[in-house]
Parts: structure tokens; C-alpha cells; sequence
């Protein structure tokens, strides 16, 4: 993307040229000024080539002929398949590549003739994990790190007016002690790490006396408003300043604040001089009468500020040209956020920088519409996780009003020997260059508000071993290093706090460093109702933190569950979900939002929170739902397309567009004959139709779920219509449920599943006991499956219901048959003893399966008959001793029912 140095560019084309053997040149489009003495930019996009591999091919000397055509961005990885039944388009038979390891990228252009001392700049937004650069078999340099800007100078390399050859080795090889990756970050992660130069490229000209473009791949120019009072404000401007020419130079630095219709709001202006070969700075201050201020969501209003350096004579010899906008932030501990004075409640998403179609390549048409998504549910802020994100959604940020989190990727780990204990001085310094590269390249945009230094960091002795690594012994410390970053924050901007997400305080695992209080700021990542506890569960932690450091601000970064698209429950209470494996309903996922987000919204001490994750993405550590090598926990598909349920809850809260929408779409062949119908609506009132029939209104829903219990089913096509009335008119929603005849007043439960086995419902229609399973699903090991008999029947018999319980089912009435089926998982003959009775008569007396049964884990059943005058049938599980259990029900009607 072009940012700065595009004031008053022409396009032209550069000719091309031929270098090594069989070389066909690229095609690149130039930016050129008008006026001979600014820089130019010019896209190496198109004509490049690619290979896998480490062998060196940075001379001429290595033919490229055979290598894969691609163009820049680029990144050969493509992690991330869906089952065919989830719908996403394009995921079926696309091509997967995970290779990690080095790449070599080679172009070949001719350079424009420079100015009298004229200097080329080469230009990477980003390149995955380290880069090697070469300029006709010239090394200009290397980078660690693969999510920041970087530049090299490459004057005394390129051949003006001729043919050059550009040669980029990558390598986003896992770091290994020993390996080329050693020690840059992130060292693990719950992402996957692609490999490319998958941000654009570009080569910059400029004159010999310019604004500094070896500041930590930042504009060289920084503003931020230093005060906001009544009528005016005031705005600092740092320029850094680079002469690369012998002489010196002494000129001026003029700042130039512009309101969007072209008026001159605020100017100054400031002498410099240059020594030859030398550097310099320039600090001028601005006041702005009558500001227009930026104030989120509600009025992104951004200025340009166009900072000109001319020379003695008044000739331009740079400008840049950035948007800014004049607010200032204020977290308080117990108030919360505010913008210019004004609370502003954050409320928004956790995004990675990966899509389906084209990795982390993405196009900025691709973000463009990734950042529509987010505002269209109604989010007014993003945490861009778990690295540096690139310009185009920053801008997007400013553009709009969202609030971003930035931070950089140290990640869970600080050093490859857990013995160590402390970081070793090349990922240290690796944190703190990613650290400084973070500040400097976003420092301008206004939409940032803080500055996050690590994720994850306090896991201490509970390392999830999902990431591959055993437990250390005993658990180290990352504070000496999180308190230089927080040190490096605090000097490179002191108007925006340094933060941190921690994952584990608080929550009784042992060994847990309390890291939190080592930035002004906190946030926590909290997974009740997912990976452990109760949704309910989560304000209370959030009070007991506050309560813990009152003075300092707390945020919630991460909280959320996985939801799979074709994965589905009829009742999110019955039975297990498998955080790390296949039971992911997107039911459940959609209820753990509808229990946090009330918490949430009820604490404003609580300063912004993030819910996990915007989309689905890519990572290799995760085999879920109807998924592999996918984080499930998107509301929106990997693909940036189907929106799952839960999106439409967070709409429904926080947009102020009309809202309708019936979930459980996409679970279409229902199991039971009844469903409760759930409607996320923001109307005043809301109707539900059935097939063209009113099943009535429900006004001002709590928690915005408009619910009709047990609606009753008709065999074949259901349609359901929900209507919102609002003040400009009826906002609707209409899905359609198909329910097999044969269902009509058939009940087939697999007790204690969350989602049913083939041919039976999921449990429902209970009440108490405890959803419990005879096999084993330890999160991140193979599954420990029980040897129950008949194999054949192994999915329905393994979960069970057991304790003192009831099943209510809305039969109408009729004859029933009715078989229930039984596993004896642990018990031994007279532990456990139980009755089952029918309407208040017993049908199965003093039954002990253990004693029943031929073999342990083998399959026992009881069958018996029942007449309804009248519905429901009631089925209560009495224990005599221990717990009554039942693995699955089958109520079958003989004869039609009426």
C-alpha cells in the first residue's frame, strides 16, 4: 500500500530488463513525482519468482526459469480444511501446504535514472519469519521477525537505468535451538505462522537530505495531541531528519495541519540544520483553534498533516503526508474508557490477519470486507492479535473510529530452555526491536490506544500441551523481561500505557507467576463455559481481579467458545462439550456469549472487552468440530462468509441497525417434533410466524432473545418468519426446518450427549442429574474410548445420564413403546440400584446393570408399554442405592398417534 510519499505522484513504467538465464523481467508500475526533488515510490508487485528451498540464489548465476510465477503479496502456505457438511465454499479439495521453511523470492526490474544524489530505498511491510536481501549479489541486509516494515538502503547496489536483480531469502521454519529461527518470535503459538513476502514491496527514491528512513521502519515524522481544552488544542510534531550527502544542509521543516475540506487549520514552520552525512531532529508544536476532535465511532474525524522539508532556497526536498486525528485517551480503574472526556465503552473482537483464500496475503480489498464484517456486527474497537498488523486495516481503524490494541508477538514462551528461566539476550532483544518497530510504524494513527507487550505469558508449570511442550519442573518468571518492554513503552510514548493478556491468575493452578501488575494497564483471557468453570462464573473473576488491584484499569481480551457450522445441539446443558475435540455445537457457542456478554456489559470497570475470535483461522494445533487446523471459535467463517449465530447476538446488542435473526438455521433435519425457537432481535417487539401462522409476540425480550418454548413441529417443511417492528419499518427473518414424518411423536435420546449419535436427538427434555460419558477425551491426547459391547452401538451407550433425574416428553396422546438402554461404566453388583417409573408407576424395578450384565461395559435393556389419555410422558429415574444412570431412550408410538 502507498501511505507516504504519494503527494502529487505521476504513473509511469519502468522498462524492463534481463538478468540471469531464461529471466523473464517484471513489469513494475512506478510512482513519480512532478517535481524532480520529492520521493518516489514504485510497487514491486508482479513479475516475480518463486521457490522452496534454502539453496542460495542471490546471483545471476542461479536460474530461476522453472520457478513458480507469483506475484507480491504472496505466501505459499494454505492451512485449514472444513468438512464438506459445514458449507463453506471453496474449502473442499483446495491444495494445503504447511511447509515451513526457507523460500527464495527473485525480481528482476530496471532502476529509474536517480536525481543528483539521489538515494534508493528498498521497502518490506513484512516478511515471514526472517529475510535475507540481496541487490544484484549485493547482501543489503537481514530482518528478524515477521510482521514489521523494514527498509534497506540499496543505493551502492542497484545499477540506475539498467537491469536489476532482486533476490529475498524467507524462512518461517519453527524456532529450534540451533535453527535459523532460533531466536525470533513467536517462539509457539496457537496460530499458524506462514511464511512469504505476504505484505507488499516497494523501492523508494529520494533526494540525499530526506526524513529518516532507518527509524525502525517508521514514517520518520510523529505527531500527538498533547492537550485538548476548551476551543483549542495542541498538537507535537517530531520529524527525524537524514542527510546522506557529503555537504551540509540547513533548510526548513514546515508542519502543516489540513481539515478534510482543504483549509489550513494550524501551521509552523522550524529551521534546521544538517551536518553532511548526519542526522537531526526537528520539534515543532502546533495549536489548533476550534478543533474538530476524533471521537470513535461517533465522529472519526481525521485531518491530514503534510510535513514539508525544503531546502535554504524554499525548494521541497521531502514531504509526508499522514491522516491524524486530534483526541485523547483516559482509562480509569473504575469508570473506564474514555475519548476527549466522553465514556466509550469498548466492546469488540480479537482478529488474526488470515483468510482462507489467500493466507496472510491478504488483498486490502480482503481486509477491507474483513473490517466491514466487524462493523456491521457492531463492534467499536479490535485487538489485533498476536503480532503487528499491517497499514490497511490501521487505516481502516482511524477511518471509522474502532480503538485497536496493538502488540507484539511474544507469545506464551520467552525462551526455547525452560531451565533458563529468563529470555536470552537475542529473543530479548528481538522483543524489544518488535516492540520499537511496533510503536514507531503505528505511532500516528490515532486509533490506537495501547500498546500490549505479551500474551500469555503466565502459563508457569501448565503449559497447554496441545503447543507441544512437556511442563517445566519448576515454573520461571518472565517479569525482568515484560519490565524492560514496559520501560521501552513508557519512553518511546508516553501517551498510550503499556498492557498485557494473561491467561491464568486466579484460577488455583499452581505455579502461576502473577505478571499482570507488570504493565498500568491489564487484560485478562478467560475461557469460563469453555475450556473450564461456568460462564457465570466469569463476572465474578473479573470483580475478584479489580478487587485485587483496584487502582489499576482491567480489560477482558479473550473469552468466547469453538461453534462448528454443521454441529448441533438441542439442548446446550445436555451433556459434555469437547473443547479440544469434536462436540462444538454452534448452539453452545452461541448460549457461552448469551451468559458472558450481560456480565460484561453490567461492569464498567471492566475498560474494553474482546470476545475470541472475530473469524476462524488458521492453526495447526487443533484438530475441532467439523474441522481440521482451524480455531473454531470465529463468529464468522474462515472464509470471512457464514456468520454464525452468535454474530447476530452480538448485533442484536450492540448495533443500532434493525436486527432479526432466528438462529439455528443451519440445523435444518430437526431431531425432536418440538424446538424452542430463539430470535436475536433489537426490536420493541417481535412476531413469530409458522408456516403463515402468528405463534405470537414477545416485546422487549431480556438479553435481546425473543424464545417460543416447545413449539410444536408438523411433519415435512417448517417455515418460520420472524417480523421486528421498528420505528422506519419491519426488519425479518425466515429459515426453513424439515422434520421427518417418522418423528412425528418419536423421541430417540442419547442421554448425556451434547450432540446425538446417528439416528437419536441429543439429550433433552431432563431435568436434574449429571451428563457423564464411559469414555475418556483428555483436551490435547488421544481420546480413551470404553470397550462397551456391541461396538456397533458404542457412540449412543457411551454418554449416560446419572443421579436422581426426570424426562418430561410432549407426547400427544396414544401407545407407546418405550426401550431404554443401559452401560454400567464404573459400579460393581449392588452399587448402584435404581427404579424408572412411567407417569408415577414403576416399569423397571431394582435394577442393577453391573449384575444384569453378560460382560463389563455390555449393553442391557429394558422394554415395556405405556397408554397416554393425555400428554406428557413422564420418565423418573429413583436411585436405592448410588446414582439411577440410562445411556439412551427410544419412545416409539405403536400404532399412529393422535
Amino acid at each position: 500500500m502507498m501511505r507516504s510519499g504519494a503527494i502529487g505522484l505521476a504513473l509511469a513504467a519502468l522498462v524492463p530488463g534481463v538478468i540471469g538465464p531464461a529471466h523473464a523481467a517484471g513489469t513494475v508500475a512506478s510512482a513519480r513525482a512532478e517535481t524532480p526533488e520529492v520521493r518516489t515510490v514504485t510497487e514491486l508487485a508482479q513479475g516475480w519468482r518463486f521457490r522452496k528451498g534454502g539453496e542460495p540464489a542471490f546471483d545471476a548465476a542461479a536460474d530461476d526459469s522453472a520457478w513458480e510465477r507469483v506475484s507480491v503479496p504472496h505466501t505459499w502456505n494454505r492451512v485449514g480444511v472444513y468438512e464438506a457438511a459445514a458449507g463453506v465454499p471453496g474449502s473442499g479439495g483446495r491444495q494445503i501446504d504447511k511447509y515451513m521453511g526457507a523460500g527464495w523470492y527473485r525480481l528482476t526490474f530496471t532502476a529509474p535514472q536517480p536525481r543528483s544524489g539521489g538515494r534508493f530505498w528498498l521497502e518490506f511491510d513484512a516478511a515471514s519469519r526472517t529475510a535475507e536481501v540481496w541487490l544484484n549479489a549485493k547482501r543489503l541486509g537481514a530482518h528478524q521477525g515477521g510482521f514489521a516494515r523494514f527498509r534497506f538502503d540499496a543505493t551502492d547496489a542497484i545499477r540506475p537505468g539498467a537491469g536489476n536483480l532482486l533476490a529475498v531469502k524467507v524462512d518461517n521454519s519453527t524456532p529450534a535451538p540451533g535453527g535459523a529461527t532460533a531466536d525470533t518470535l513467536p517462539l509457539v503459538g496457537d496460530f499458524f505462522v506462514q511464511g512469504g513476502l505476504y505484505r507488499p514491496v516497494r523501492l523508494i527514491e529520494t533526494g540525499p537530505v530526506h526524513f529518516a528512513l532507518d527509524d525502525f521502519g517508521g514514517p520518520g515524522v510523529y505527531a500527538r495531541t498533547e492537550a485538548v481544552e476548551a476551543g483549542s488544542a495542541r498538537v507535537s510534531v517530531l520529524a527525524r531528519l537524514s542527510n546522506q550527502g557529503r555537504a551540509a544542509a540547513k533548510g526548513m521543516v514546515t508542519a502543516r495541519l489540513v481539515r478534510a475540506d482543504g483549509a489550513v487549520a494550524a501551521e509552523t514552520s522550524q529551521k534546521v540544520r544538517l551536518t553532511g552525512s548526519g542526522a537531526g531532529e526537528a520539534r515543532l508544536d502546533l495549536a489548533v483553534p476550534s478543533p474538530r476532535l476524533w471521537q470513535g465511532t461517533s465522529d472519526p474525524y481525521l485531518y491530514t498533516l503534510r510535513t514539508e522539508l525544503r531546502d535554504g532556497r524554499g525548494r521541497l526536498l521531502d514531504v509526508k503526508s499522514e491522516s491524524f486525528g486530534i483526541r485523547q485517551f483516559r482509562i480509569d480503574p473504575a469508570q473506564g474508557f474514555f475519548i476527549n472526556g466522553r465514556h466509550v465503552p469498548l466492546h469488540g473482537v480479537g482478529l488474526h490477519q488470515d483468510s482462507m483464500e489467500s493466507g496472510w496475503a491478504m488483498s486490502r480489498e480482503q481486509i477491507a470486507d474483513r473490517m466491514a464484517t466487524i462493523r456491521d456486527m457492531g463492534a467499536n474497537t479490535i485487538r489485533l492479535t498476536h503480532y503487528q498488523h499491517g497499514q490497511p486495516i490501521h487505516d481502516l481503524a482511524d477511518r471509522y473510529g474502532l480503538v485497536l490494541w496493538d502488540e507484539i508477538a511474544l507469545v506464551t514462551a520467552w525462551t526455547l530452555d525452560e531451565a533458563q528461566g529468563e529470555a536470552p539476550p537475542a529473543i530479548r532483544a528481538q522483543a524489544r526491536r518488535q516492540l520499537q518497530e511496533l510503536i514507531r510504524q503505528n505511532y500516528n494513527h490515532v486509533s490506537v490506544a495501547v500498546w500490549g507487550i505479551a500474551n500469555e505469558v503466565d502459563f508457569g508449570p501448565n503449559r497447554p500441551d496441545f503447543f507441544g511442550k512437556a511442563a517445566p519442573a519448576q515454573p520461571v518468571d518472565p517479569s525482568p523481561l515484560l519490565a524492560d518492554l514496559a520501560a521501552i513503552v513508557a519512553a518511546e510514548d508516553p501517551s498510550r500505557p503499556a498492557t498485557l493478556a494473561t491467561c491464568c491468575e486466579g484460577q488455583g493452578q499452581r505455579g502461576v507467576p502473577v505478571v499482570a501488575k507488570m504493565t498500568p494497564v491489564a487484560a485478562a483471557n478467560r475461557y469460563f463455559g469453555w475450556y473450564y468453570g461456568k460462564p457465570d462464573q466469569l463476572g465474578p473473576h473479573l470483580d475478584a481481579l479489580h478487587a485485587e488491584r483496584g487502582d489499576q484499569p482491567q480489560a477482558l481480551t479473550e473469552y468466547g467458545a469453538g461453534g462448528a457450522l454443521s454441529l448441533h445441539t438441542d439442548n446446550v446443558l445436555g451433556g459434555a462439550v469437547d473443547s479440544g475435540g469434536h462436540d462444538q455445537p454452534e448452539e453452545y457457542q452461541a448460549w457461552v456469549h448469551e451468559q458472558s456478554w450481560p456480565q460484561l456489559a453490567a461492569r464498567p470497570h471492566v475498560w474494553a472487552t474482546w470476545l475470541w475470535n472475530a473469524f476462524d483461522f488458521a492453526t495447526v494445533t487443533r484438530t475441532e468440530g467439523d474441522t481440521r487446523d482451524i480455531n473454531t471459535k470465529g463468529l464468522v467463517s474462515y472464509d470471512g462468509r457464514i456468520r454464525k449465530d452468535a454474530f447476530y447476538y452480538y448485533r442484536a446488542q450492540w448495533s443500532a441497525e434493525p436486527t432479526v435473526h432466528i438462529a439455528g438455521r443451519r440445523y435444518v433435519d430437526r431431531a425432536y417434533p418440538v424446538a424452542d425457537v430463539r430470535v436475536y432481535s433489537n426490536a420493541p417487539a417481535t412476531e413469530l410466524k409458522l408456516n403463515g401462522r402468528s405463534l405470537g409476540l414477545r416485546s422487549d425480550c431480556p438479553n435481546r432473545i425473543c424464545i417460543w418454548a416447545a413449539t410444536p413441529l408438523q411433519p415435512g417443511e417448517n417455515r418460520l418468519e420472524a417480523v421486528g417492528s421498528f420505528a422506519n419499518g419491519p426488519t425479518s427473518d425466515a429459515i426453513v426446518w424439515q422434520l421427518d414424518p417418522t418423528r412425528r411423536a418419536t423421541y430417540r435420546i442419547d442421554s448425556g450427549a451434547l450432540i446425538g449419535a446417528p439416528g437419536f436427538g441429543s439429550d433433552a427434555f431432563f431435568s436434574g442429574g449429571q451428563a457423564n460419558s464411559a469414555d475418556r477425551r483428555p483436551r490435547g491426547r488421544p481420546a480413551v474410548l470404553a470397550p462397551i459391547v456391541p461396538a456397533e452401538q458404542r457412540v449412543p451407550l457411551a454418554s449416560y445420564r446419572e443421579g436422581e433425574f426426570s424426562y418430561r416428553l410432549p407426547l400427544p396422546p396414544g401407545e407407546y413403546r418405550v426401550t431404554l438402554h443401559f452401560v454400567e461404566p464404573a459400579a460393581k453388583p449392588g452399587e448402584r440400584v435404581f427404579d424408572v417409573r412411567a407417569n408415577g408407576a414403576v416399569q423397571v424395578e431394582a435394577l442393577d446393570i453391573a449384575a444384569s450384565a453378560a460382560a463389563p461395559f455390555a449393553e442391557v435393556t429394558r422394554s415395556f408399554a405405556v397408554k397416554l389419555a393425555q400428554g406428557p410422558l413422564d420418565l423418573a429415574f429413583v436411585p436405592r442405592q448410588g446414582k439411577a444412570i440410562v445411556s439412551a431412550i427410544e419412545v416409539v408410538p405403536v400404532g399412529p398417534a393422535r
